[in-house]
Order: structure tokens, then sequence, then C-alpha cells
């Protein structure tokens, strides 16, 4: 088995009803019973009241049932359950991975993904081949879904390239670092799509800091008044930077979508399956022309912000500790041993392909040159400028002071 191959395979559509090989998968629980946490959702699109959340797999791994949305996973099997499985733990290597590399000097940043997998794992295997993804830069997971190599997304982290794909090739665009511009720009590319008739949707993807901007909230407004096919997919995390979200927000942010007229719903996105249930739900209704849905994930980053962040500044060890115990990976590994659907061999196959898979990125970047410390001059002005030509003179004979008499 192929990092490669196995990256590029997709859960198949929802038939809509179960099939006998997928009620296999779902010796399920009630949700009155077992439903964790925030209340369950009864009906998609519910605003007001106290925040809901919708879960088919508990943090204990249980499964529960949900009317709603048990249908959009109707055809998924214990096969296509291993498959999201190693997507999460091989996109927590790669993620683990480019985090050392930086702290190694071979990154200038790193934006690490470390406990979202299941929300961009869950969302982005919901896509189609003919939908088209904004990410901003920290969907490494959704990237990996939709057929980006890795070692593409590191380039511009080292600086050596200016995005490392080309966006139409795997309908991912190139990332977005300026906060929640990319909600507009899948905006129009989705009213563009309706004005095309074409049957395929778009899905922006942002945090929670983001949702505060105007960028975002302007795509809302467009989206819902041109009634345009688009996902607006939220990580919350619950910190912009050092920035809790109660210091943003005095509603839950999903209710946000009910003062722009489109539904907004709340998925635990630490649940694998919840994220792909309610992601093909919302892509469903972008497609049969029902206008756009936020999709909040409620979730948490268990690591820094960036490289360049130290969360202990102003996070408890207690709160990360909390989550750490409803981490997405091992809740749906708990699942599959109970349903003995994972042997050890499964685990230890996995392992070892995650291991080929951190020394192949290690490879590959150490590999790569060391970025042009002169190109940042190239473009500030269309026709040159003398003082532009002064300063890179100046930091040329700065950087080459630093040479010895080696050439070294």
């Amino acid at each position: 088995m192929t990092v490669e191959s196995t990256a590029a395979r997709k859960p198949r559509r929802s038939a809509g009803t179960k099939s006998a090989a997928s009620a296999s998968t779902t010796g399920t629980k009630s949700a009155a019973s077992k439903r964790t946490g925030a209340a369950a959702k009864k009906s998609p699109g519910a605003t007001g009241g106290e925040p809901e959340l919708i879960q088919l797999l508990t943090p204990e791994g249980e499964r529960v049932q949900d009317a709603t949305y048990d249908p959009y996973i109707a055809d998924i099997t214990f096969e296509d359950l291993r498959g999201l499985y190693r997507d999460m733990v091989l996109s927590r290597r790669f993620d683990a991975e480019a985090t050392s590399l930086q702290r190694q000097g071979e990154l200038g940043l790193w934006a690490s993904m470390l406990g979202q997998e299941a929300a961009q794992i869950g969302s982005g295997r919901a896509t189609r081949d003919d939908d088209y993804v904004f990410p901003t830069y920290r969907e490494h997971g959704v990237a990996w879904c939709r057929g980006v190599d890795p070692t593409n997304l590191l380039g511009m982290f080292r600086g050596v390239n200016n995005g490392g794909w080309d966006p139409n090739s795997n309908n991912f665009h190139l990332y977005t670092i300026v906060i929640g511009s990319q909600t507009l720009h899948a905006t129009g590319y989705a009213m563009g799509v309706a004005k095309d008739g074409a049957d395929s949707a778009v899905i922006a993807y942002f945090g929670d800091g983001a949702s505060s901007q105007g960028d975002v909230l302007e795509a809302f407004n467009f989206g819902a008044v041109y009634n345009a096919p688009v996902v607006f997919f939220c990580q919350n995390n619950q910190w912009a930077i050092s920035e809790p979200t109660e210091r943003q927000m005095r509603v839950p942010l999903y209710q946000r979508a009910q003062g722009f007229g489109f539904p907004g719903v709340r998925v635990d996105g630490n649940d694998v399956l919840a994220s792909l249930a309610v992601t093909r739900w919302a892509l469903e209704r972008a497609r049969s022309g029902e206008g756009p849905t936020l999709v909040e994930a409620f979730t948490y980053r268990m690591g820094a912000h960036t490289t360049s962040d130290d969360p202990t500044k102003y996070r408890a060890d207690e709160e990360r500790e909390a989550w750490e115990a409803k981490d997405p990976i091992l809740r749906l590994r708990t699942y599959l041993e109970a349903a003995n659907h994972a042997d050890e061999a499964f685990f230890a196959e996995l392992e070892a392909e995650s291991e080929t898979l951190g020394k192949r990125v290690r490879d590959a970047v150490r590999a790569m040159p060391d970025p042009d410390s002169l190109a940042i001059f190239e473009h500030a002005y269309a026709d040159g400028h003398a003082l532009v030509d002064e300063e890179r003179a100046q930091f040329a004979a700065y950087q080459a002071s630093f040479v010895d008499e080696g050439g070294n």
C-alpha cells in the first residue's frame, strides 16, 4: 500500500439508504442515551437556544445514531473507516515532521493542524473531484485528501516556491495567508459555477478568528443573496492565536448564519464520521441549488498557532489535557478495535508506512535548494528603483560577509 495510491482514494457518495455492507459498521446505540457534551441536533440548520453538536462517534469510541445524518454515511464500510483512520494518522505524521523540520531550521514557519485531523479528513473526503476547495494555510489534511503531494506544501514554507502546485490539477486553491480573504474568492467562484450550471460545489475553510473578519461576513452576504453553491467550513479550534472565542462573539459561531439567511450547524470536529456526514449534507444542499451552509467544526488546536507561538503563555495545561482525551485518532481506533475490524497487523503496517512518509518528507525538504535571499527585491517596483537597487547591493554584500575563505 503506497501513500500516493490511498491518498487519492475517496469514500463513495452516499446512496441515501443504508446498504447491507455498511449496516454492519453501525452497531449503534441511541443518541438520546449516548450523546455527550451539547444536546443532540434533531434537524439541519436549527438555530437559537443552547449550542448543539452533531456527533456520531463519542470520545469513548461508541457509535451513536442520528436519523438526519446517518444516511449520509450509509455507504461507509469498515474498509472506508480504516482508510479514514489511515488518512488521519499519516497527515498527523506529516504535520509532526514539518514541525520538527522547522525547529531544525529547514522551514521558515509552520502552522500545525494537530488535533484537527478529523474535521479536515472528514470534510475533505466528503468532496467530489469536481468540487473546488479554498483553504487557508493549515488545511494539510484537506490537501492530503485532494491528492496534493505533502512535499509541495513545504516548498512554500521553505521559501522556494510561491505555492507548489497547480490549483486546477486538484481543484485545490493555493494556501491563503491573508486571513479570511479566500472566503470571498470561494464565493465568487461559486457564483460562477452557478452561472455555468455546473453540478459541483465549492468549500471554503477558515478559522474562528477569521470569522470576525469583514471579508468573511461579506462572503456570507454575497453567498446568501446570490444563492451560491458554497459551504463555509469553519474549524473552531477555540483560539485565534491567543484570543479565546468568548472574546470574539456572544453567540455560538454557527448561529451567525441565521443573520444572513442560510443554515448553520455545529459538528463535533473531533468526530471524523460526523464531519464527513455533515459536510456531505452541506455539499449536497449546495449542488441541488439550496445555497450556502455554515459548518462549524468544534475542535481544538492541540499545538501552537504556528511555530513562532508559545501557547503555554495563554492556555492552561488542564484545558489541553481535557481535549487530548477527545483525540480524534484515538476515538476512531477505539471504535475499530471494539468492532474487531482492525488488528495489530493493520496498526503495525500503518506505523511502518508512517515512518516511511516521514523519511520521504524529511529527505525531500533537505534536498530543496536554499531560498534565493535576494528574490525579495525583484518585484518591489515594475520598472525598478534606485533605492531598491542600493538596498539589494547592501544586502548582497552583507550575505557575502558570511562566506569564509574556503567558500563555505
